[in-house]
């Protein structure tokens, strides 16, 4: 999976955390969503303007990490 099509570091935005392309979601606040407990479904209600890729990117890139 190529998680370059979503994750983005941009030291102007959140301090340079990796982020959601287009957004200030970081892949740390996803990872401790889904570590407390979120599903898959239950981020994609909370957060309704990302996409299952993008989440999915999020996790293949923390595992990379």
């Amino acid at each position: 999976m190529d998680y370059k099509q979503h994750i983005e570091r941009n030291p102007e935005i959140m301090l340079g955390k990796p982020v959601i392309k287009g957004t200030r979601i970081t892949v740390e606040l996803l990872m401790r969503k889904l570590a407390g407990g979120f599903t898959l479904t239950d981020l994609l209600k909370s957060y309704p303007n990302l996409n299952k890729e993008q989440v999915l990117s999020a996790l293949f890139f923390h595992s990379q990490s």
